[in-house]
């Protein structure tokens, strides 16, 4: 694992720590998350646009606009 230095105001890191600690966790731990979720977020859209994709290629609505009510419609 490699160290970085990051600055940031004291009145942040501190509270930053607390609820951390609120948390039973860390500000390092919080920090990893934070970095593992940032670099996933283009690989997790990219899936969701494929999702998309491969619905709109099974089901179609033959060009039919719902209404309001059908589209809020429980089964």
């Amino acid at each position: 694992m490699r160290n970085i230095t990051l600055s940031a105001d004291a009145h942040l890191i501190d509270e930053a720590r607390r609820l951390a600690a609120s948390e039973q966790t860390t500000l390092n731990a919080k920090f990893r998350q934070w970095l593992e979720d940032y670099t996933n977020r283009q690989q997790r859209t990219e899936e969701a646009m494929a999702f998309i994709e491969e619905m709109r290629a099974k089901y179609s609505t033959g060009g039919r606009k719902f209404t309001r009510e059908e589209m809020n419609e429980r089964r």
